[in-house]
Order: structure tokens, then C-alpha cells, then sequence
């Protein structure tokens, strides 16, 4: 968990009835960013179906929302975070719009990449899309607005109102979605796939608050400048992304080579940001450096990409510019809001665990 210095009193929850004062803007910025990156920016939907971010937000943003505030309240840091944001996705995918299970979503072929037989499912895509989600639906949504908030970074922006009807949004959320793709696709996972998703949906949440970091060996080196770690997350998730550009439609044994590569890809980012925030000087620039390098990638990707919702051609391409431009503004606003208030609010410990 992270270590921070008292947060000023407007962000501070009213112990008598739960109440979050000053939280209102960072949690409807919130609700409203998380499904720009996920849809738009990635250029899943084109600009010409701005109207979904009706349906969108109930289930993106309510969903991140949730996991931000339910981590915050829960005093944990972001090894928790991240562990609900994967259980987001499987709720997303596995539950809503079953994309794990279903062998001709939106008409392409996702499950025979890496086929797993027993399953009823696709490895490659497996991986991929909860990726998608665990990273940019929700860790990197939450990253950029705390960084906007500043003093509310790491305090609860809801009462228990809000939270409420947070959570009524997302169940609203998801039913909607689930009906809408049992509406276009027909389909429906299996009893034990559904309950399977279920286990591993509440196995991922007990996870999350069971994890607790090591702080490791003192490390008393510097920690990399956040420019290295925004250039390895750029790198690193262009990789991850740029390979779905390249996928042959022939299946053959390198499915699974791709498969083993997104393995070992996880592996080593996850142990240089772990090693890299144990060293001395790690603090929130680094992690918005990480959540930076991540959104950018979606700006690029977006332009190759063909949208599965909304027009194709010249308005998609000025779509993908407005959002591309849209999102360096904002991260460019973040990284401002930093540079003013440099460790203004957060206390840095040498040798702790990642938050």
C-alpha cells in the first residue's frame, strides 16, 4: 500500500455517514473517461456512434469507478486495483458479453486462435481482451484522473449514495449489455462456463484483498526517470497490441508461440515495475509515466484498426484524430498538474512495495 501525507479536508469522508465531499468531478470524469479510452480511442467504435457512450458508461465507467473507490476505501493500493480490474473484465466478457465463450462474436473468428477444446475457448483471445480491460478499461482510466485529482488522489470520491448507485449503474450496466449481445449474437455460454466465470470472478476479488506486497531488500538506487518507464509501457503495450494487427488467418502451432509471448511479455513487465518501484524515489510520476505510455498506444492503434461499431473512411479517421488529440491534452494536463505540485502530497518510502 502506498504511503501518503494527510489529504486536504475537502476529499475527506464524513465518518458519521460516509459521506465524500469534493469528490463529485474526479468520479463523473471517471464514468465518462473510462469507456472514451475503451471504445473510442481505441477505435473499436468510430466517432459517428458518439450516442453509445449512453450505453457504455453504466458498465465502463460505473465498473471502474467501482474498483477505484472500493480499493481507496479499503485503504490497499494498486496490486488490489489491478486485481479488480481483472475481475471487471471477466465480468465484462465472461458474464456480459460472453466474448470467452462465444465462437463467431461480431462475426470473427476470435476462439480458434490457441483453441482450448475443454474450455470453449480461445487462449490468444483470452489473454488479450482481459488484458484490454484489467490495463486501459480501468488501471490506466483511474491512473489519469487521480493524477488530475491531486489531493482527492488516494481519497474515497463517493459516499455511500454514490456508491450505491454506482453499483445499481453497473448492474444496470451489464444487464443491458448482456441483452444486447444475446440480441445481435443469440448466443449463450454453457451453465458450467457461466459458473465457471463465476468462481473465478469471486476467486480474482478474494485475491485482491489477500494480496499483501513484500517490501523486498532495500533498494537504495535511483528509480528510473519517468521518461524510461513511459517509453518501456509505450513499447511494451504496442508490442501487445500491434501483434493483433498481424495474425495470420491460416491457425497453425505459432498461435500458441503468440500465446507463450504475451506469457513472457506479462512476466517481465510486471518484475521491472515491481523492482522498479522498490527503489528510491518511486512515486506517482512514474506511475502516470506507466498509465501514459499505455495510452498512447491506443492513439496509435486505433488508426489500423477497423471499427467493429459506427461509419469506417474519413469519418473514422477524424475521429481517431480528435480522440488521439484529446487524450495527449489530457495527459499533458496530468503531467502539469504534477510538475506544480511535485511530492506535495505523497510521503515516499525507500524499499516498499508497488501501489
Amino acid at each position: 500500500m502506498e504511503t501518503t501525507l494527510p489529504n486536504p479536508p475537502a476529499a475527506q469522508v464524513d465518518p458519521a455517514d460516509g459521506r465524500a465531499t469534493g469528490g463529485v468531478v474526479p468520479a463523473v470524469g471517471l464514468f465518462v473517461l473510462s469507456p472514451l479510452i475503451a471504445e473510442y480511442l481505441l477505435g473499436n467504435v468510430s466517432i459517428s456512434a458518439l450516442g453509445y457512450l449512453l450505453l457504455f458508461a453504466p458498465l465502463y465507467g460505473a465498473g471502474a469507478l467501482l474498483v477505484r473507490e472500493i480499493t481507496r476505501r479499503s485503504g490497499r493500493g494498486w496490486p488490489t486495483m489491478i486485481l479488480l480490474g481483472f475481475a471487471y473484465a471477466l465480468v465484462e466478457e465472461g458474464l456480459a458479453t460472453q466474448t470467452l465463450f462465444n465462437p463467431s462474436y461480431q462475426g470473427f473468428d476470435l476462439l480458434s486462435i490457441a483453441h482450448i477444446e475443454a474450455l470453449g475457448m480461445g487462449a490468444w483471445w483470452t489473454l488479450f481482451v482481459l488484458t484490454l480491460h484489467t490495463v486501459w478499461s480501468t488501471s490506466v482510466s483511474i491512473a489519469l484522473v487521480e493524477a488530475l485529482a491531486r489531493g482527492r488522489r488516494t481519497t474515497p470520491w463517493l459516499g455511500r449514495t454514490g456508491l450505491s448507485i454506482t453499483a445499481v449503474l453497473f448492474v444496470l450496466g451489464a444487464i443491458i449489455i448482456a441483452y444486447g449481445s444475446y440480441f445481435e449474437e443469440a448466443f449463450i455460454a454453457s451453465p458450467v462456463q457461466l459458473i465457471g466465470t463465476g468462481v473465478a470472478i469471486i476467486a480474482v476479488i478474494v485475491a485482491a484483498f489477500g494480496v499483501r506486497p513484500r517490501p523486498g531488500a532495500p533498494d537504495d538506487r535511483p528509480a528510473p526517470k519517468p521518461g524510461l518507464v513511459a517509453t518501456v509501457a509505450l513499447l511494451s503495450s504496442s508490442l501487445l497490441m500491434g501483434s493483433s494487427l498481424l495474425l495470420p488467418e491460416q491457425r497453425s502451432a505459432a498461435d500458441w508461440l503468440l500465446v507463450c509471448c504475451y506469457l513472457g511479455l506479462y512476466a517481465v513487465v510486471i518484475t521491472l515495475v515491481v523492482r522498479w518501484s522498490r527503489r528510491d524515489g518511486w512515486d506517482e510520476r512514474h506511475r502516470l509515466a506507466l498509465a501514459g505510455g499505455a495510452l498512447l498506444t491506443y492513439a496509435w492503434y486505433a488508426v489500423p484498426a477497423r471499427p467493429v461499431v459506427g461509419a469506417t473512411g474519413q469519418i473514422d479517421l477524424v475521429g481517431n484524430t480528435v480522440f488521439a488529440i484529446g487524450a495527449i491534452i489530457l495527459l499533458a494536463a496530468a503531467v502539469f498538474r504534477q510538475r506544480r505540485h511535485v511530492d506535495a502530497d505523497d510521503g515516499v518510502q525507500k524499499a516498499r512495495p508497488v501501489d
